[in-house]
């Protein structure tokens, strides 16, 4: 089947009441892993990339593989652009086929958040292609700043951003910080739904790497539709490459190298797809 619209996949979430797992790729294991963990659990799907892995990579090789995995699953799977900042890639994105993007201008002040982010919507709408966006600041690795110094998403703010803007969905901070958290994590469950009430979209939590179970199936209850995960993908990754590379030291095809560090990234996934309760939420 061809990729979907995020539009379409996150308002079944958010009319079902439960979440869909956003997954980064940056090669073709790492997006195996992702589609592979999906259909086994019946589960809708995001896959996402980010500008350094755009740079990385190059926009023609991870268009090319995101459509591909979208034509050959046998669940729905968007192509999602994650904290996209430069207008200059959104625009190639939407131009590619991407069906959902993200613009992050939860830096800049309100207003020039709102004009930004209206901008994009208007683009994107044309073409039925959703588009995420942020309100408040998630710290951690992406703003290379400490969890501390999130900045929180205030309830009367958000209504009127959404109000203003005519975002699809909605990227708030409620406690949350990229990368793996340190220290002990205390979720805004009260934020998250006063959010929810509000707005009436989907809700998008990101950081959620390290977080407890427990908390992300809370969030989930509370209002969260999307929850992004990357860090311990590549953590699982890596795990099982050091581990092949010590039982193996002089074996050099990377066929047999990769293979576990799939096996071991698409496990870790289908514990994040169970969180979410999309198990067996394959809508078409």
């Amino acid at each position: 089947m061809p990729l979907v619209s995020g539009i379409d996949m996150l308002t079944h979430a958010h009319e079902n009441n439960y979440a869909v797992g956003a997954f980064n790729y940056a090669n073709m294991e790492n997006l195996q892993a992702i589609i592979e963990a999906a259909e086994e659990l019946n589960s809708p799907v995001i896959i996402q990339v980010t500008e350094k892995s755009i740079k990385y990579a190059g926009l023609h090789y991870l268009y090319a593989l995101g459509k591909c995995a979208g034509e050959n699953a046998k669940v729905p799977v968007v192509l999602h652009l994650d904290h996209g900042k430069k207008w200059e890639t959104i625009v190639k994105c939407i131009r590619h086929g991407w069906t959902s993007v993200m613009i992050d201008a939860s830096q800049k002040p309100f207003e020039e958040n709102v004009v930004l982010t209206r901008k994009v919507v208007e683009f994107a709408h044309a073409v039925n292609i959703s588009v995420e966006s942020e309100l408040g600041f998630i710290g951690g690795k992406e703003g290379d700043i400490t969890p501390e110094d999130n900045i929180y998403t205030d309830v009367e703010q958000a209504a009127e951003f959404v109000s203003r803007t005519n975002t699809d969905s909605l990227a708030i901070a409620v406690g949350t910080a990229h990368g793996i958290y340190k220290g002990e994590v205390r979720i805004d469950f009260k934020r998250i739904q006063e959010i929810k009430e509000r707005t009436q979209i989907p809700l998008v939590l990101h950081g959620s790497s390290g977080v407890p179970d427990d908390l992300i199936q809370r969030a989930v209850q509370a209002g969260i539709n999307k929850v992004n995960f990357d860090t311990e993908i590549k953590l699982a990754n890596l795990e099982a490459l050091k581990c092949f590379i010590n039982e193996y030291p002089n074996e050099y095809d990377i066929r047999k190298i990769y293979e576990p560090a799939r096996k071991a990234m698409k496990e870790k996934i289908k514990e994040k797809i169970r969180l979410l309760s999309s198990e067996n939420k394959n809508w078409l």
